[in-house]
């Protein structure tokens, strides 16, 4: 439970800096995701998880 609380606490860290830094830039990439497919969207987010996943167990 606490690595999942770590990691949830580190999206919502780089998501905010993401937020903070480049706004329009991040509002850019949501405008080219908005023209992607679904199956294209569910493929990015399996990627994105597995990543995610693998990067949690190495630094574990």
């Amino acid at each position: 439970m606490r690595d999942l609380l770590f990691a949830l606490g580190a999206i919502l860290a780089v998501e905010g800096l993401l937020l903070a830094t480049s706004p329009h830039r991040l509002e850019q990439l949501l405008e080219l995701m908005r023209d992607w497919g679904p199956e294209r969207l569910r493929y990015a987010g399996l990627a994105c998880a597995t990543a995610g996943v693998a990067l949690l167990l190495l630094v574990r």
